[in-house]
């Protein structure tokens, strides 16, 4: 069997480690007789299991006990809905739009308040995050919102905006647990997890107690509140059991590898490695802002779209795929997540070397 490069933006590279013990334990998990697909969410069972998911990411994250961590469906699209429909107490959040689902989550809170785009990167292709350090918050706002790394556009706040005492929402999918954060600084954090935790069919949702409310408008449905969630410990309904198995193993991955601190450092030893190419490459060139560069995801072009298309065919060949970008951005993208082996980015590089010599 031969494992492929895969560089794609999500679903996305699992550990290998983890892929193989999910593989040990398909049939018969720790000697119950079943799979976890199998197996009752109510059982002792599944019960340890996401009970241990949950302690080793509180682990992992440092995350209080004045936070409630919920497993949840529905991808983060499903949260561009619940935030404003839960945390909206005056009907004001300010949003600051630096890439596509930043903007996808300020329109559909415009369903329920008014939203106030109080700042955006829009104007050049979202390549840039916008100076954050005095903005126009409104003073009824009930959250400001963020989009913390930007898969498609290969942008990451590294310094939060300052949002003058109104609580922080930020959407982490694609560098949850990429490196350290310090959750006091978030009234909500969000994450779908199938760019850097497990499967897609699993979101993570990481809130503040006192945000919980119970006085939500009539129409809200159950399964749109958090308080149903947080008070059912993830368990209202049948959760996505075996996304959050896996999920599980990824966090014992983690704290294994020496946790986020470790993680951190491994991702900017492999970052580094391509940006250094691509600043150095004649051929390839970087579509960010040196100031703005995501440890994530980092999309390049060769400025010749045939050219662009010729380089992701043979990669294919070569065994790295999913390395075309998106279609607002053009050219390639390599998301170069946790799980992805620094191997893979040394390789990716000598191949793009190779590539620009010949070409």
């Amino acid at each position: 069997m031969t494992r492929v490069y895969n560089f794609s933006a999500g679903p996305a590279v699992l550990p290998e480690e983890v892929l193989r013990q999910a593989s040990d334990e398909m049939l018969d998990y720790q000697n119950s007789g079943m799979s976890v697909m199998e197996m009752s969410h109510r059982s002792k069972t599944y019960d340890n299991i996401i009970k241990t998911a949950e302690a080793d990411l509180r682990e992992l994250a440092n995350i209080p006990d004045n936070y409630k961590v919920l497993f949840l469906q529905g991808g983060a699209h499903l949260q561009f809905s619940m935030v404003p429909i839960n945390l909206m107490k005056n009907g004001v959040a300010d949003y600051i739009v630096t890439g596509q689902w930043a903007k996808k989550a300020y329109i559909e809170a415009q369903k329920y308040g008014t939203i106030n785009k109080i700042a955006s990167s829009e104007d050049k292709c979202f390549s840039y995050i916008p100076d954050c350090s005095d903005l126009n918050i409104s003073k009824d706002a009930d959250y400001v919102y963020i989009c913390e790394n930007n898969t498609i556009y290969g942008t990451k706040f590294h310094t939060l905006p300052n949002t003058k005492g109104k609580d922080l929402v930020s959407d982490m999918s694609s560098c949850f647990l990429s490196e350290p954060f310090d959750i006091n600084k978030y009234g909500l954090v969000f994450a779908g997890v199938q760019k850097n935790v497990g499967p897609a069919g699993v979101q993570i949702v990481i809130i503040r107690e006192d945000l919980i409310r119970e006085d939500l408008p009539k129409w809200c449905p159950e399964m749109l509140k958090y308080k149903i969630h947080a008070d059912n410990s993830s368990l209202y309904n049948t959760p996505p059991t075996y996304g959050i198995y896996i999920c599980s193993l990824v966090f014992k991955w983690l704290k294994n590898l020496g946790g986020l601190n470790k993680m951190k450092e491994i991702n900017e030893k492999k970052a580094k490695i391509l940006y250094d190419f691509l600043d150095s490459s004649k051929l390839f060139k970087g579509t960010v802002e040196k100031s703005s560069r995501s440890l994530m995801n980092v999309p390049f072009i060769t400025g010749d779209e045939n050219l662009d298309k010729k380089f992701i065919e043979q990669a294919k060949d070569a065994g790295f795929v999913q390395l075309k970008g998106h279609r607002t951005v053009g050219g390639m993208r390599a998301s170069i997540y946790n799980a992805m082996p620094i191997e893979g980015v040394i390789k990716l590089v000598e191949f793009m070397d190779k590539f620009e010599k010949a070409n």
